[in-house]
């Protein structure tokens, strides 16, 4: 089992582009839109500590902004320890990161970001 520190360079432009489409979508009201580009995020972030954490504390603003008390409580438990799992690569894989799937829950990693995360490492 290795460690993960940081994100290959290479796959920054793509996380970054869905936290920005994720606050763009917000901003006009697209909440499904805006959510599912944080979920992209989470998938993409997941294994390297540092995304991991930002997104889930982008999803808990999330929730605190659309007064979804779900949402708020189950990334508690999310922002205390997806980072460390990240580190020492212990996560569940293509997890889409919402309180509304379960945490530990590997999940199919849509097609495009499988692509994304092939030619990106």
């Amino acid at each position: 089992m290795g460690f993960n520190t940081s994100m290959p360079k290479a796959l920054k432009p793509c996380f970054q582009k869905e936290l920005t489409e994720a606050k763009n979508t917000f901003t006009k009201r697209y909440f499904q839109q805006s959510w599912r580009h944080l979920e992209r995020a989470h998938i993409l972030g997941q294994p390297y500590p540092m995304e991991h954490t930002t997104v889930h504390w982008k999803m808990f603003l999330f929730g605190i902004k659309i007064k979804n008390a779900k949402e708020v409580i189950g990334q508690i438990p999310r922002l205390l320890v997806g980072g460390v799992k990240s580190f020492v690569g212990h996560i569940p894989v293509g997890n889409t990161g919402g309180a509304n799937v379960p945490a530990l829950k590997p999940m199919e990693i849509p097609q495009d970001l499988v692509t994304i995360i092939n030619q990106n490492k």
